[in-house]
């Protein structure tokens, strides 16, 4: 944990190397994202949730949503690259999609079960990728490419930092 409120568990880092014990605790993080999603957000009130986890940031109703709309795209992403060559993919504005009223308003439930079905299956398939899995290559038309090891990497970080951000307003609130 660090002190600023934004990176709570520090920036993403590639890993330097790419092993199985690495992959798989990657793997692991994603597996673990939705129960302990659930246990951060379990018990908050409508107006908890609706309470920034930092000065101009996000509520964190927005925050679970965010995680949703995210990790779904993610997904796609890495089932386009699985079946295609080297595929270019659509890019949103993610602060677009948390300010549509869903995202600012709704019930947090619906994410949280969406997010249960697809990190279940997206366990289930990251557990079958073959070193050359690993190394195929999407293309973001902004950030350029991107692996299939650094999305494993990039989203199991993804899933803990915006987990910190909700337990650390918890704690630093004392709720």
């Amino acid at each position: 944990m660090t002190d600023n409120p934004r990176y709570p568990i520090g920036g993403f880092h590639l890993p330097g190397s790419h092993t199985p014990a690495t992959r798989s605790a990657a793997i692991a993080a994603l597996d673990a994202l939705p129960a302990d999603l659930r246990k951060a957000v379990h018990g908050l009130s409508d107006a908890q949730l609706d309470t920034p986890y930092r000065d101009g940031g996000w509520t964190l109703r927005q925050v679970v949503h965010h995680l949703a709309d995210s990790h779904v795209n993610a997904y796609i992403r890495l089932r386009f690259t699985l079946t295609e060559d080297r595929p270019t993919v659509k890019p949103y504005d993610e602060g677009d999609w948390a300010n549509l009223p869903d995202a600012r308003t709704g019930p947090v439930a619906p994410s949280l079960s969406l997010l249960d079905g697809l990190h279940t299956r997206w366990a289930i398939l990251a557990r079958t990728f073959t070193p050359a899995d690993f190394a195929r290559i999407w293309i973001h038309p902004v950030n350029g490419e991107r692996t299939v090891d650094w999305t494993i990497e990039f989203y199991a970080w993804h899933s803990r930092h915006h987990v910190a951000h909700i337990t650390a307003l918890r704690a630093a609130r004392h709720w």
